[in-house]
Order: structure tokens, then C-alpha cells, then sequence
């Protein structure tokens, strides 16, 4: 008999949901493009408002 995976569940609540709209409407993409690359960072500009728009649904 196989052991199960060792699995762990989190429960993201509207993340998914709100992380598939940004997705569909290539804002990280389109916003990299405008602002283009910084010296030095990260994460980009693009990725760095994704979560903070996700940040904001509580």
C-alpha cells in the first residue's frame, strides 16, 4: 500500500478568482511594457500591482 502524499489545503477564499481576471486582462504584462524594467528590482512593476490589487479584497 502506497502513503499518501503529504498534502497540505489552503483555503485562498476570491484570490483564484480575482488572480484569473488580472490574468485574463494581461495587466502584469501590459504594465511591464509601459513602464518597462527598473535597475536593480525584484519583481516587477506589473507583478508588484497584481498583489497589491489582490491584496485589496479581504
Amino acid at each position: 500500500m502506497e502513503t499518501p502524499p503529504n498534502l497540505q489545503v489552503y483555503d485562498l477564499g476570491h484570490l483564484g478568482l480575482v488572480a484569473s481576471v488580472l490574468d485574463r486582462i494581461r495587466l502584469v504584462e501590459t504594465v511591464d511594457r509601459l513602464v518597462g524594467p527598473r535597475p536593480g528590482e525584484k519583481v516587477s512593476t506589473g507583478m508588484a500591482l497584481k498583489a497589491a490589487i489582490s491584496k485589496m479584497f479581504p
